[in-house]
């Protein structure tokens, strides 16, 4: 933003876009905070594993994923340990995400701790699995909280032995009033899952003190609403030098890569950095789908060379950074339960762009040849080949079923723009094509050969959604409400919240 800017009925365009930020996103400004950059499972987990070994009143910890392996059994121990030593312990875990491991918590459940599992299966709700919690987020004490991609398992550690590296992933820590709406955001989960939160584990707004200067949102997206979405639309709408965005599983709407296109057509330094070699497969001809349009209007796409890149962040015009659970896609905007964090300061932006530019080096651009085909830019230029780029790379691990079902409302969207003729489809997109052709042929021809291997899951699923909707309706007639307990707490942790102080 210039150093004067312009006013407009009395307020500078500074304002106007804060204001913007803060309704699109549906989270206020937070003053007087102090947040701190983490990268990778090496700065993340020594970190949160300290301050959960010192806490003394309370911990939240919330995460997608939490798999039965050396480094999730860590994790397990630690709290089952401050559960036993009086401290209130209270655990979210998604049942996708997490379903392999959920023994893990037989202790800490002994041990006092409220452990819940998300949206695990339902028969009165046939396809509620589609929505998950997503969020990875740990607050301790009221004093200190945690926001990142990080799950907790090995595959963020690497394993040397079989030539895999960490997976590169970004975290923060933050001090300050903003760990109030950090709280609320987890007690809204919590209610989701079983009785409401202790009020009293909540820390009242007005007696935090403040621990910096820095200015922040705290966006607390759920299911239907598009918070994080639509302030994704208005940083790439009033960016005007610098949008730089990581991303693990980037299969955008039209939407978001026409509003990336007209940033980049307009002066702006767009550029895309996600995996060259993702957990997922199937997501990755999804996502080069996407970089043809996105190079023709200059934005610059960056494929990550390393293991896997599991980051979602971005920074704009030096002064604007966001780091939290999102992906650019569907599924994350839309269907889950994610946390964000919006960061106004200047010295942390710096501190991002410098770790973007460290992580280019490791990342190959992707670039349109002479024949309009999509190629690593050093096999445009014959310098060496796809293979010898990554020479000594291992593939990480096949992503989790969590993730992959996640996933399959992005594919969705993408196909249906490719598939709908609602744009010119270029060589980058035959092999999505060729994957959805062989499945279509493939499906007709057992539709045809085989008729009932079809109807049976069709009419499975028909008859238990009715039976469903059909108990619903009934519950509603009798006055008794259905889905998720009503919202006890306020989201934001506003001033007007009569959640008593804590003892």
């Amino acid at each position: 933003m210039p150093a004067n800017p312009p006013r407009v009925g009395g307020a500078t365009l500074t304002e106007f876009a804060e204001r913007a930020i803060s309704r699109a996103a549906g989270a206020a400004a937070l003053e007087g905070n102090a947040v701190w950059l983490l990268r990778d499972a090496a700065e993340n987990y020594p970190a949160w594993k300290k301050a959960i070994a010192h806490a003394q009143q309370s911990i939240l910890f919330e995460c997608y994923i939490v798999e039965d392996d050396a480094i999730g059994r860590e994790f397990a121990a630690i709290l089952t340990e401050r559960a036993r030593a009086g401290v209130s312990v209270s655990i979210i875990v998604d049942w996708l995400g997490s379903c392999r491991a959920l023994s893990l918590w037989r202790e800490a459940r002994e041990a006092g701790a409220d452990v819940r599992v998300f949206n695990p299966p339902h028969l009165a709700s046939p396809l509620g699995w589609l929505s998950r919690d997503h969020r990875k987020t740990i607050v301790v004490d009221g004093e200190v909280g945690f926001v990142s991609g990080l799950c907790i398992s090995e595959r963020w550690l690497g394993d040397p032995e079989r030539r895999l590296e960490p997976w590169r992933d970004t975290g923060i820590e933050i001090r300050g009033p903003a760990i109030s709406a950090l709280e609320h955001a987890f007690a809204q989960v919590f209610g989701t899952c079983g009785p409401p939160l202790d009020a009293s584990l909540l820390t009242p707004p007005g007696t935090i003190a403040p621990a910096g200067d820095m200015h922040l949102h705290v966006i607390a997206n759920e299911p239907d609403l598009a918070g994080t979405f639509r302030m994704d639309l208005v940083i790439a709408s009033i960016a005007r030098q610098q949008l730089w965005l990581t991303d693990a599983y980037f299969v955008a709407t039209s939407a978001y890569v026409q509003s990336l296109r007209a940033a980049a057509r307009d002066g702006v330094d767009v550029r895309l950095l996600v995996p060259g070699a993702s957990d997922i497969p199937a997501l990755s001809p999804l996502s080069r789908s996407q970089y043809r349009p996105l190079l023709e209007a200059g934005v610059r796409v960056f494929e990550w060379n390393g293991t896997m890149l599991h980051a979602k962040s971005a920074v704009a015009d030096g002064r604007w950074s966001r780091v939290g659970s999102t992906n650019l896609n569907l599924a994350s905007w839309m269907s889950n339960y994610e946390l964000d964090v919006a960061i106004e300061d200047a010295g942390f932006s710096a501190q991002m762009a410098e770790q973007y530019e460290m992580d280019l080096e490791q990342a190959t651009e992707i670039v349109l040849t002479r024949r309009n085909r999509v190629r690593p830019a050093a096999v445009a230029s014959g310098a060496t080949t796809a293979r010898e780029l990554r020479q000594g790379l291992r593939r990480a691990r096949s992503g989790s079923a969590g993730r992959a079902a996640a996933g399959a409302v992005s594919v969705g969207s993408a196909l249906g723009a490719a598939l709908t003729d609602r744009r010119a489809l270029g060589p980058a997109e035959a092999g999505l094509l060729f994957i959805m052709a062989i499945i279509a042929i493939a499906v007709g021809v057992v539709a045809a050969t085989w008729p009932r291997v079809l109807a049976w899951p069709i009419a499975v699923v028909s008859i238990w959604s009715g039976i469903a909707w059909a108990g619903k309706g009934i519950a509603l007639r009798r006055g008794r409400a259905t889905g998720p307990p009503d919202e006890r707490l306020p989201i934001d942790g506003g001033a007007d919240s009569e959640t008593p102080p804590r003892p």
